[in-house]
C-alpha cells in the first residue's frame, strides 16, 4: 500500500468512525493544529484528528496501526523540537481536551490530555488550592508533568511528576487502560519519567495542595528582582551561596535576558509557598545580592505569574533550546553564563534556570523512572529569533553555551528538552533506571509507535 493510498484510506476511515468534522487534511483548522509554539517547526501531517475524548484517540490509534501510518500526538504544542508534529503521518490533536475536574475532599484534580498549566492553576486557585506547574501558563500540563516537571513549587511539593497518582492512556493496540498504584503499577512507574513514550495520555490525576489563605487568599509570595549586567558575576556568586540555605518553601530561579535598554540583565525570581509574613522575610535577602534596578516581590497568585511568563515568550518565534543539568552556581557555571550573556546574538534569546531541591530531592531514585534526584539546576539556553532572520548564528549561540557548561554538568539531562542529537545526555538521562524503563517500553510498546521524548539506545 502506498503512502498516498494509506493516508487517503485513513482519512476516510476516521470520517466514518469519528465526527467527520474533526478530521482535516487542509484548511484553517488543519493549520491551527499543526502550528506550534516554535515557529521554526514546519512539519505537515497527512491527516489531523482533533480529538474530543478517549474514544477518538482509540479510533485514531487503531486506524493508524492497521494502515501502517506513523502517529504523533499534540497536547499543548510547546515542545521546541516539534516532535508532536510528524511529516506525512496522523496527528492526534488533543488541544481541545482541556477539562479539569477538581475533587476538593480528595485533594486531586483529573486533567484531560490537552489541558494547559493555566487551566489547572485556575481550577486549583478557585478552590483555595495550588497545583504544581512550571513557569508558563500555555505549556501543556501532561507533557510537562510526565517527563519531570520542574517548577516554582518544587521545593515544597516536589516536581510535577511527584504529584501524579494515576494516568489514563491508550496503548499502541488501541486498548484504553488506567495506570495507578493498583492497576498496571509498572506502567505507572515508567510513565513517571518516560511520559508519552508508552501511549496517548488522555488524562492524568494529580494532587493539588492547600494554601494557608485558602480560597479567601490563594496567594504565594513571588516576583522578580533585576540586576545590571556589570554585576552579573557577583550577583550570581552571592545567590549561589544563599541557595543551599533555603527552606523547602522557597524555590528560586535565575537567568538572563535582554532589558528594554538593549543590554542583558540578571533576573532572580523567588517563589515562597507558605506563611506570607515569613515569606517576605525569607525573600528579602535576595534583593541585596547587589544593587537591583528593580525589585517587585510580594503576595501574588500563581495564575498571575504564569500569565506574565507567557507574555515574555510568545508563540511564533523561531527557537532552539539546549539544556544542561549542573550541580549549582559554581564558578565555572557563572563564568559560562556571563560569557553567554556577553555573546547574545538576539534580544529575544535568554537563559532560564530551574532548581531541584527540598521535597523533590528526597524522592527515592527507584520510585519512578525519573532519576535526577541529586540537588541541581537545570539550565536552558534558549535561542530565539524573528522568522525572517538567518538561524545559524542563533543556533550556534545556544549550542556554544551548552557546550561551555558541559565540563560542569552532571551526567544525563532533562528529556523534555533534549534534541535527538544530544546523545551523551540521552544515554544517561535515566541513570540506574534505564534498563527497567526500556524493559517497560518493550512490554507496552514493542513496535515503537510512540516517540514523545528521546530514550536511551542499548548498544
Amino acid at each position: 500500500m502506498t503512502a498516498v493510498s494509506a493516508t487517503a484510506q485513513l482519512a476516510e476511515r476516521l470520517r466514518r468512525t469519528t465526527d467527520p468534522g474533526r478530521v482535516t487534511t487542509a484548511g484553517p483548522e488543519y493549520e491551527a493544529s499543526r502550528t506550534v509554539w516554535n515557529g521554526a517547526v514546519e512539519s505537515r501531517p497527512a491527516v489531523v484528528l482533533r480529538c474530543a475524548d478517549a474514544g477518538d484517540v482509540q479510533a485514531g490509534v487503531t486506524a493508524a496501526r492497521e494502515l501502517g501510518v506513523p502517529l504523533s500526538v499534540r497536547g499543548g504544542g510547546h515542545g521546541w523540537t516539534g516532535g508532536a508534529i510528524l511529516d506525512g503521518g496522523l496527528l492526534l490533536d488533543l488541544s481541545g481536551m482541556r477539562q479539569v475536574t477538581l475533587d476538593q475532599d480528595a485533594g486531586v484534580a483529573d486533567v484531560q490530555g490537552g489541558a494547559r498549566a493555566m487551566d489547572v492553576a485556575q481550577a486549583a486557585e478557585a478552590a483555595g488550592r495550588i497545583a504544581v506547574t512550571g513557569t508558563s501558563g500555555s505549556v501543556g500540563i501532561v507533557g510537562f508533568t510526565l517527563a519531570g516537571g520542574y517548577g516554582p513549587l518544587g521545593g515544597r511539593y516536589g516536581l510535577g511528576i511527584d504529584n501524579v497518582v494515576a494516568v489514563d492512556l491508550v496503548l499502541a493496540d488501541g486498548t484504553a487502560v488506567t495506570a495507578d498504584a493498583e492497576h498496571e503499577p509498572e506502567l505507572l512507574w515508567a510513565l513517571r519519567g518516560g511520559g508519552g513514550n508508552f501511549g496517548v495520555v488522555t488524562s492524568i490525576r494529580v494532587r493539588v495542595h492547600p494554601l494557608p489563605g485558602g480560597a479567601a487568599d490563594p496567594t504565594v509570595v513571588a516576583g522578580t528582582i533585576l540586576y545590571p549586567w556589570d554585576q552579573a558575576s557577583s550577583v550570581l556568586k552571592a545567590l549561589g551561596e544563599q541557595l543551599p540555605t533555603h527552606p523547602d518553601e522557597l524555590t528560586v530561579t535565575c537567568g538572563l535576558f535582554t532589558g528594554p535598554a538593549g543590554s542583558p540583565l540578571i533576573y532572580v525570581a523567588p517563589t515562597w509557598c507558605g506563611d506570607a509574613d515569613t515569606g517576605r522575610a525569607a525573600v528579602e535577602p535576595l534583593t541585596r545580592l547587589g544593587d537591583p534596578v528593580m525589585a517587585q516581590v510580594g503576595p501574588t497568585r500563581m495564575t498571575e505569574t504564569l500569565a506574565a511568563t507567557d507574555t515574555m515568550a510568545p508563540a511564533g518565534r523561531h527557537v532552539e533550546v539546549r539544556p544542561r543539568t549542573v550541580p549549582g552556581l559554581t564558578d565555572g557555571v557563572i563564568d559560562a553564563l556571563v560569557a553567554g550573556g556577553d555573546a547574545l546574538t538576539s534580544p529575544m534569546s535568554a537563559v532560564y534556570t530551574h532548581r531541584l531541591h527540598g521535597a523533590a530531592a528526597r524522592v527515592p531514585v527507584s520510585d519512578m523512572a525519573f532519576a535526577m534526584r541529586t540537588p541541581h539546576m537545570l539550565v536552558e539556553s534558549v535561542a530565539a529569533w524573528a522568522p525572517a532572520e538567518p538561524a545559524a548564528r542563533h543556533r550556534d549561540w545556544a549550542r556554544a553555551l551548552s557546550d561551555s557548561l558541559s565540563a560542569e554538568a552532571l551526567p544525563g539531562g532533562y528529556v523534555n528538552m533534549l534534541a535527538a542529537d544530544e546523545h551523551d545526555q540521552i544515554a544517561h538521562a535515566y541513570g540506574p533506571n534505564r534498563d527497567r524503563l526500556l524493559a517497560a517500553k518493550r512490554a507496552y510498546d514493542p513496535d515503537g509507535v510512540f516517540h514523545a521524548s528521546p530514550l536511551p539506545v542499548v548498544s
